[in-house]
């Protein structure tokens, strides 16, 4: 029962509620609309599998071993060359690809006599020379058979080259005693220390002819100390005679800069490279395609010659057996991507870049279809995660890819401020979003391009853990629900 004290209460407060305005109820603020998922459920779920699958796959070292042992220096013109192109088509073929061998026009150089010997040095033995070391760069013209016998001037850049003047320079040997900086590398940056030292490589020749030069020597560009010449193209410009052009290594160019200092110091080289009229070559691509957008390309790759000192394991048959293995463990799965995923050996990385430049070519009138590429040239080190260059925004489109690598340590995404690799460069100048793992470089510069490049730098784990990272961000790319933004 109701009080009456309660029930006047409620009376008054009725009667008030009565007499007043009633409040307007507010207009609810839309919710924004939820951000559409990048990657369905099911393509995450999918991920997982191809990252395990791969991790416990040796299919991967499997061809690094028959391209670098059986097969061997895949040099550009070469026979070995030849034979990797056949081998690579007919194992794509075995994994139901769709293979074309499309065609390159490549440029064929081959190695000669490489020798040299300090014939005059302050403190010499009657009757006694000093062994040099070197090698010839890729591209460089030759010696007269017999040699040339000239003092050496070593400058340690260009500028102090410059500083000689063509009074110290003209008729001597030059040598460019450029140390690669191997702090840098071992901050796990080698590939910034390489960019610093190899403008020598490419520009030396040029800049010492322009002075007078007879030849012109490089110390090595890389970090190993163990008398390893360390070869890689020179690039001769058109103002200024072409001169022969080697690399010392790195003992011997600390041996000629000590000696210079001393007095005169003059050397006996000979180096007889040939360079044969172009040849034909080719790019090997084979197709898994799409289900549902099977026009739109998802390229995976890496390049299939190499350099002849070594047997080009770490460069570059990793990355063509990372790209097969993305075939063989979608294949494996029996997974079918919504794109097509396209693996490319590309023909001619190390002394032409032809194979990129005629794909980029070929390819021009289909270049919107061309969705995205992945290259991967940097050994086969640890991977860290995937380095993009693209919108800002697909860093964040790969997330769930990265969460799903993140198991074996390689979950970190991060843009890179110029294409991820030399092969797709061409296209990646039209439009084209580039990737490739991000890789341990710590050790990777000790052995490229020189004849310590084989079969036994290839740690199987990681190279397994980089066909993870390939074969889940090609898939993420193939399935992703929309359009990348470019």
């Amino acid at each position: 029962m109701i009080s009456r004290v309660f029930a006047g209460a409620l009376l008054l407060a009725a009667t008030k509620v009565i007499g007043q305005s009633p409040t307007p109820t507010p207009t609810p603020t839309p919710s924004p609309a939820p951000t559409p998922a990048r990657l369905s459920p099911a393509t995450i779920a999918d991920l997982a599998r191809i990252r395990d699958a791969a991790l416990n796959s040796d299919y991967a070292l499997r061809q690094v071993a028959h391209l670098s042992n059986n097969i061997g220096p895949r040099l550009t013109g070469s026979a070995q060359a030849a034979k990797a192109v056949e081998y690579v088509a007919a194992e794509l073929k075995a994994l139901g690809l769709e293979v074309q061998l499309e065609k390159v026009t490549v440029p064929h150089w081959v190695r000669g006599e490489e020798t040299a010997a300090l014939v005059q040095f302050p403190g010499q033995a009657e009757n006694t020379t000093q062994k040099i070391i070197l090698t010839a760069l890729g591209g460089s013209v030759a010696t007269p058979a017999e040699g040339i016998t000239a003092s050496v001037v070593v400058a340690r850049n260009f500028d102090e080259l410059q500083s000689l003047g063509r009074e110290k320079v003209a008729g001597k040997i030059v040598l460019f005693d450029y140390h690669f900086d191997k702090q840098m590398a071992a901050e796990s940056h080698g590939g910034e220390a390489y960019g610093q030292a190899v403008v020598y490589r490419g520009d030396g020749a040029t800049a010492a002819a322009k002075l007078g030069a007879v030849a012109s020597l490089i110390r090595s560009v890389g970090g190993a100390d163990f008398r390893l010449p360390h070869t890689g193209s020179t690039n001769y410009k058109e103002d200024a005679p072409k001169i022969p052009a080697g690399a010392v290594t790195a003992e011997d160019a600390d041996l000629i800069s000590a000696l210079t200092a001393q007095g005169e110091v003059k050397m006996h080289l000979v180096l007889t490279p040939q360079q044969l009229p172009d040849t034909t070559s080719f790019n090997v691509i084979g197709d898994l395609k799409g289900s549902e957008h099977p026009e739109d390309v998802v390229i995976t790759s890496g390049h299939l010659d190499s350099w002849d000192l070594g047997t080009g394991a770490i460069d570059d048959a990793a990355g063509v057996a990372v790209a097969m293995q993305t075939a063989n463990v979608l294949q494996q799965l029996h997974i079918r991507p919504k794109r097509t995923i396209r693996v490319l050996a590309w023909m001619n990385e190390e002394n032409g870049l032809r194979g990129g430049k005629t794909y980029a070519q070929d390819h021009a009138a289909d270049m919107a279809k061309q969705f995205a590429a992945i290259e991967t040239d940097g050994g086969a080190g640890h991977p860290v995660g995937i380095h993009f260059h693209a919108n800002a925004e697909v860093g964040k489109w790969l997330e769930p890819a990265a969460r799903v690598l993140q198991e074996s340590g390689a979950g970190i995404i991060a843009p890179s401020e110029h294409s991820t690799g030399a092969d797709i460069g061409p296209i990646d100048e039209q439009g084209v979003p580039t990737f490739a793992p991000m890789q341990d470089s710590r050790f990777y510069f000790n052995y490229h391009h020189t004849a310590a490049d084989t079969l036994d730098k290839i740690v199987p784990r990681e190279l397994a853990e980089n066909a993870a990272v390939v074969a889940v961000t090609a898939y993420a790319l193939a399935n992703l629900e929309q359009p990348l933004p470019r």
